[in-house]
């Protein structure tokens, strides 16, 4: 299976470049093709151009600058997203990814009357996303009642790939973990995905 890991982190010595290691190690015992695109260190700019954002409503979309990215989406069966939660969000620049190259005629169609979104990526056959929070885990489920999931599962997935099955695997309290906490995380993972 052609899998994508995108991962969103900026320190390489990161809890969550730590686990995009593992994950993407267990993965390829399991056989999946692996392609990593790691956010950051490709400098990948998550600003929608003008060109871009003007184009969302013409016959096509202005895919001059991201063929590669549109592409790589387009082929993907198995999505893999790792990042931090930051304030109960994305990171910036993995927020610009999916506002960049989840773009229209690829991702997703306009509906003739302009109010639904028709979806495109029937390729894509899983998506398993892991993410780090510093916040306690009631927080996000009672208070917030996580919106990072929410928003991946219903309105990204959801509308482009609503057959694509979604695993989501959430560390919380994250930033005083011990080894042992970050080790029976990653059994998670292995049994999990």
């Amino acid at each position: 299976m052609k899998c994508l890991v995108v991962i969103a982190h900026p320190l390489e010595d990161s809890l969550c470049k730590h686990l995009a290691n593992e994950t993407i190690a267990h993965l390829e015992t399991k056989g999946y093709e692996i392609t990593v695109k790691d956010l950051y260190t490709e400098s990948f700019a998550p600003t929608l151009t003008h060109a871009e954002r003007q184009s969302y409503f013409t016959e096509e979309f202005d895919s001059s600058v991201l063929e590669q990215d549109l592409s790589q989406l387009k082929e993907t069966q198995s999505l893999v997203l790792i990042f931090p939660t930051w304030w109960f969000g994305f990171p910036a620049i993995l927020k610009g990814w999916f506002d960049r190259v989840w773009a229209p005629g690829h991702a997703y169609d306009h509906a003739d009357d302009n109010k639904a979104i028709l979806p495109k990526l029937d390729n894509l056959v899983e998506m398993k996303v892991i993410t780090t929070l510093g916040s306690p885990k009631w927080v996000d489920l009672l208070i917030l009642r996580q919106p990072v999931r929410r928003v991946l599962k219903t309105a990204i997935r959801g509308t482009c790939a609503p057959k694509c099955r979604f695993q989501m695997l959430s560390l919380y309290a994250s930033e005083s973990l011990s080894k042992e906490k970050v080790d029976r995380f990653i059994r998670k993972i292995r049994t999990h995905f």
